[in-house]
């Protein structure tokens, strides 16, 4: 474990730099560069580029003033590799309230990262921000933007989002754009998209392969700041996430670290409250799906059949192209079962190009999967319940129970106590009209 080689960096490298920002605007994207700095270590310059197409805000003043929060979350994926105990922020200054809000974002976020790699840092004395930038005064703003920003990320649940809000003043946009999600977009009826991407910085790159300190970071939180400044410029009222209920369930059992804590509740209300205090509170955050379950969603993106050839969830599959189903991940497994109670076998099999419950190198991760494990698996997953609840019903509709199945219904109980076909999640921040649209989808098909 490398809690014995996190101390020795601290005391080696015990200053990490947020130097400076730069926003440079061309004729096609606005280009945002970010300084970081560890001394006789390393300099980081990685950019966020946005691409100009169908922007209409221009205030530069406030595009900046965006521009360093984003650069108060990107700068966590380059403190982990030395876990700096002081954070010296001369790009900018915030007030200590805020500090507290970036302090609990940057720890809960960096949970899973803390507990694959054994670091026991304790919350109150794990990071230490000084700020000695100037004040970076937010800009007052004539602001009525209308319509709504749907991130797109290519699996079920930005679909669902695309099909419920069809027919809205919609924009869609994506970051680092893959097919699934462009082929997803124009399976919706939507031509062009708006479109950022972001880059790493190669010496980051560079530590991690001489072994300096890696992992998981709260990466929707670098999406939240980064689509407010796309909603801003793209004249949008509302962002809209595609986040489940599911997410607020923790990955390890009995603890609150949770690989998808960016994407949970908690961190949602937390936006919502920052924006709304500090950011100005022209644009609202939510996520749309946040009132359903995993199940709930598997069953209304089942009906949805356009979208089941270009559709992808698996993280291995888009590391090159074309992105595939690896069929041996945890997400791939995960997919398969929350589908399999909806689905037929040769539809399913159509997705995926097998029957992910016949492979019997999957045990371990079903294992996982159910909460039979030490952790579930560290992916975005639904609930041990529901995948319990999925397998449960996947058992009564095989007439020949297939490898995995036939294991689960020998060593385990069925549960289909909780319908979780039926239930509802009453923490939403939800808007009334699109929460009836919601609903009224669900009804087709409950």
């Amino acid at each position: 474990m490398n809690h014995e080689k996190c101390l020795e960096l601290r005391n080696t490298h015990t200053d990490f730099y947020y130097k400076s920002f730069n926003v440079e605007e061309t004729h096609e994207e606005y280009v945002i560069t970010f300084h970081f700095l560890v001394p006789e270590l390393a300099e980081f310059r990685p950019c966020i580029k946005i691409e100009k197409k169908m922007l209409v805000n221009t205030n530069m003043e406030y595009i900046n003033f965006l521009a360093f929060h984003i650069g108060l979350v990107e700068l966590i994926s380059y403190w982990k590799c030395t876990c700096s105990p002081n954070v010296i922020v001369e790009a900018g200054s915030i007030t200590g309230d805020q500090i507290t809000w970036f302090l609990k974002m940057y720890y809960h976020g960096l949970g899973e990262f803390f507990y694959v790699n054994g670091i026991t840092l304790a919350e109150d004395d794990f990071m230490n921000i000084i700020c000695n930038g100037p004040n970076i005064i937010k800009p007052y703003l004539h602001y009525h933007g209308t319509g709504n920003l749907i991130a797109i990320g290519g699996g079920k649940d930005s679909s669902v989002a695309l099909e419920v809000l069809a027919g809205e003043d919609n924009i869609c946009t994506m970051m680092n754009p893959k097919e699934p999600g462009i082929e997803c977009m124009k399976v919706a009826g939507y031509d062009e998209y708006i479109k950022y991407t972001r880059t790493i910085d190669p010496n980051l790159l560079e530590l991690n392969d001489k072994g300096y300190l890696n992992g998981h970071t709260p990466f929707n939180a670098l999406v939240a700041f980064t689509t407010y400044l796309v909603a801003y410029l793209s004249d949008k009222k509302h962002i809209v996430l595609s986040n489940e209920g599911s997410a607020n369930e923790e990955t390890v059992i009995g603890t609150n670290i949770n690989h998808q804590y960016s994407k949970s509740y908690e961190f949602e209300n937390d936006f919502r409250e920052y924006s709304d205090k500090y950011l100005g509170g022209h644009i609202e955050y939510f996520s749309l799906l946040r009132c359903l379950n995993e199940l709930q969603v598997a069953l209304i993106f089942s009906q949805y059949k356009k979208y089941h050839s270009v559709f992808k969830s698996c993280n291995v599959g888009s590391k090159s192209a074309p992105w595939i189903w690896c069929r041996k991940c945890p997400k791939c497994l995960f997919v398969f079962i929350i589908l399999s109670p909806f689905l037929t076998e040769e539809e399913l099999i159509n997705i995926f190009g097998s029957n992910l419950y016949e492979d019997d190198s999957l045990l371990d991760t079903f294992k996982e999967l159910l909460g039979y494990g030490e952790t579930k698996p560290f992916e975005c997953v639904g609930t041990i319940g529901e995948i319990r609840y999925a397998v449960s019903l996947a058992v009564d509709k095989f007439d020949k129970l297939p490898y995995l199945l036939k294991f689960y219904k020998e060593n385990y109980p069925l549960e289909l106590d909780v319908d979780y076909i039926k239930a509802f999640n009453e923490e939403h921040n939800i808007k009334p009209e699109f929460l009836k649209k919601l609903e009224g989808e669900l009804k087709k098909y409950v």
